[in-house]
């Protein structure tokens, strides 16, 4: 019979077993759940709910079911519903009757919100570590290639010329937003919820602080409803997954464009390729394919999270046994995604010739022309007219601006002088720009110094 069982004269029909039962993936909180447990036994020894000894032996039964699941003998079975009926059942087994006293003053809505806050402690942690090294990587590229410059794009059109160091370490900024959002979320994970009991606490006199410090937590829930209820706490972390994930899709459909033959930017490692089992000249890049893929499934589980939870009426409801997998599952794609992503990254060669090719076409200096004239007190409006006037000349021509000669020059504009040149070489266009956070050289060492003060922290 069910530990819950006292109420029903029937068994639960079969299929219902495997369609109630979340053990399959809840299982992986073992740890969290045993560890949980312990301090609640104490918790009701310190409280004189239970006794010393009952406690030292619920305590031993719990660490001896530890040791099996870590040895692989725990026989998980769909019929014990969850991870939680699973190792009370086998502490019931192991230490007999007094096994049942665990569950004194508790209810599995609370005990689950505890086991799943601590295992997103736990995995946050990790995500948390990923991310950095993943930061420290892309910090190192664009030291490594501090000089290195390309074509600058808007609409997947050459716009202005950049530092390809510059251009990495705008996916530095974003990661290190995502690695702040992380943390600024593990103070709302950090809260511990045990003692809210089903929905409206317990009459027994708990102590619930105590057990918030044999479990590392800083401070309680304040209210049980709200305790056993909701679950923003994993959606704040499916949305973080989700933005992690976003950012990795992004800088990957930017590498599978740089790695055509086409632009040619840059090459993949050959240890970080894959290749086709038709054409024997193919060098494919999986990874970063199945990084920008794998994002829809992140999302999806977002979605899913929000979806669950946007009807339910307050307290506990059976919906939210749905709120494990999606989570699992973004965990641990995003761990493995970051983990292969950075080698991927660290292992590229830049193409640094084939980047300065890309500038040679499409007027990329055009907005330098437009800014030597308004430095010279034409109006900026004035000089786009001109410049656009200069493109046309140009096509028509088949030149390009640096190719002009100072009379073709002065056949738009007179304020064009001898030095017009060189002020729009391509070397000034990127050096020019000093304002702060801009592409310069001063500018992205400045930003790759403060990256590393950064990381050292």
């Amino acid at each position: 019979m069910k530990l819950w069982g006292g109420r029903f004269n029937k068994e639960a029909a079969k299929i219902l077993e495997k369609f109630n039962g979340s053990i399959n993936f809840d299982k992986r909180m073992y740890e969290e759940d045993i560890k949980g447990s312990i301090a609640h036994s104490k918790m009701l020894s310190k409280q004189n709910i239970i006794g010393k000894e009952e406690q030292i032996k619920i305590e031993a039964g719990l660490l001896q079911i530890l040791n099996e699941i870590e040895a692989g003998k725990f026989i998980f079975d769909i019929k014990d519903e969850d991870i939680h009926m699973a190792i009370e059942k086998r502490l019931i087994e192991i230490v007999g009757e007094v096994g049942g006293k665990l569950h004194t003053a508790r209810s599995r809505n609370d005990q689950v919100a505890l086991d799943i806050r601590m295992y997103l402690k736990k995995e946050s942690v990790e995500i948390e570590k990923l991310l950095g090294r993943l930061l420290k990587g892309l910090v190192d590229i664009a030291d490594k290639n501090k000089d290195v410059i390309m074509p600058g794009y808007t609409h997947l059109q050459r716009a202005q010329p950049i530092l390809f160091s510059h251009h990495i370490l705008a996916y530095y900024e974003m990661f290190k937003r995502d690695l702040e959002r992380l943390k600024d979320s593990y103070k709302r994970l950090d809260v511990m919820p045990l003692g809210a009991g089903a929905l409206a606490g317990t009459t027994y006199d708990i102590d619930r602080h105590f057990v918030a410090g044999e479990l590392g937590f800083p401070e309680v829930t304040k209210n049980s409803l709200d305790t056993v209820s909701d679950r923003d706490f994993i959606i704040e972390l499916n949305f973080i997954t989700s933005m992690i994930s976003m950012h990795m899709s992004r800088l990957a459909e930017e590498i599978i464009i740089w790695s055509t033959s086409e632009f040619s930017f840059v090459s993949l490692d050959d240890s970080y390729s894959t290749g086709s089992s038709i054409m024997p000249q193919k060098k494919n890049p999986d990874i970063a394919e199945l990084i920008r893929g794998k994002t829809g499934r992140i999302f999806g589980n977002l979605m899913g999270i929000l979806t669950v939870m946007k009807g339910l009426p307050l307290a506990y409801n059976k919906d939210t046994q749905e709120d494990k997998e999606g989570i699992f599952d973004s965990i641990d794609t995003i761990k493995i995604s970051l983990m292969i992503f950075k080698e991927m990254l660290i292992t590229m060669k830049v193409n640094k010739k084939n980047m300065m090719k890309g500038i040679e076409n499409g007027f990329i200096n055009a907005t330098d022309v437009a800014d030597y004239l308004a430095k010279k007190g034409l109006p900026f409006r004035d000089a786009h007219r001109i410049v656009g006037e200069l493109v046309v000349y140009c096509e028509m021509n088949k030149k390009r601006l640096s190719e002009l000669k100072l009379e073709e020059f002065k056949g738009f504009n007179d304020l064009f002088e001898g030095d017009v040149n060189k002020k729009i070489s391509i070397e000034e266009c990127v050096n020019g720009r000093k304002s702060y956070g801009g592409t310069s050289i001063e500018s992205v060492e400045k930003q790759i110094k403060d990256a590393k003060e950064f990381l050292k922290k």
